[in-house]
């Protein structure tokens, strides 16, 4: 009479945060089914350090360079911009909706409007001179070019005389927008082309992800 509860169907719980991928498809270029394949990815970043279904700075710093401890402002600054509720870790919707900006249908202004929160590293809602420096210089040495301390002076007073319309000594998201339409190449990084084919190249990198895993256990045992 009735089942027994060996015999129940175990349902799983989803993690913190996790949203309805027909929800997340409705606010996002990636369709249902996408937003599933992100789900498989999402749960293999979310448990590459700690198995709490939530992305932690060192998981997501693991997945961008391969090593846990690299310290990197714009990583850092990403990670901040992804972590909506700003409680220290990426939850799975925040995780879509911020991929989302990436897409290559994603509208223009959005991307204008990431790249801003970026830059604003004090999140004052403005970009301040010494900010603009500093996510110079970690570009700079994030694409291993090195200039003199001179040269990057130049470089960012260029950048507010040209900017700064009201002389008030920060960029507000109007005149970066003026900056951006004058100069696209700042949001280039902003569009990654394969996530219009993410149900190919996700799977691939996961699988990828476990084979490495694969080989590391066979290594170590």
């Amino acid at each position: 009479m009735g089942c027994s509860l060996s015999k129940k169907k175990k349902i799983a719980i989803p993690p913190p945060g996790y949203e309805d991928p027909d929800l997340l498809a409705s606010v996002t270029p990636f369709t249902a089914a996408e937003v599933e394949v992100l789900y498989e990815l999402f749960k293999k970043l979310s448990s590459s350090i700690i198995e709490d279904g939530l992305i932690h700075k060192e998981e997501f710093q693991l997945a961008l360079f391969g090593n846990r401890n690299r310290n990197n402002l714009f990583a850092d600054r990403i990670f901040d911009v992804f972590d909506v509720k700003r409680n220290g870790v990426i939850e799975f919707g925040e995780f879509v909706r911020s991929l989302g900006v990436f897409h290559p249908n994603a509208p223009v202004h959005e991307k204008i409007t990431f790249a801003f929160k970026l830059y604003d590293l004090r999140q004052t809602g403005f970009i301040e001179r010494e900010e603009l420096k500093e996510m110079v210089i970690a570009l700079l040495h994030e694409s291993e070019l090195v200039l003199s301390e001179d040269m990057i002076e130049v470089m960012v007073d260029k950048a507010f005389i040209e900017t700064d319309r009201n002389n008030d000594g920060k960029i507000d998201l109007d005149e970066w927008k003026d900056l951006v339409s004058m100069n696209p190449s700042l949001i280039k990084n902003m569009t990654l082309p394969y996530l219009k084919d993410i149900t190919a190249t996700v799977p691939s990198f996961v699988l990828s992800c476990e084979d490495e895993e694969l080989e590391l256990q066979n290594l170590y045992s």
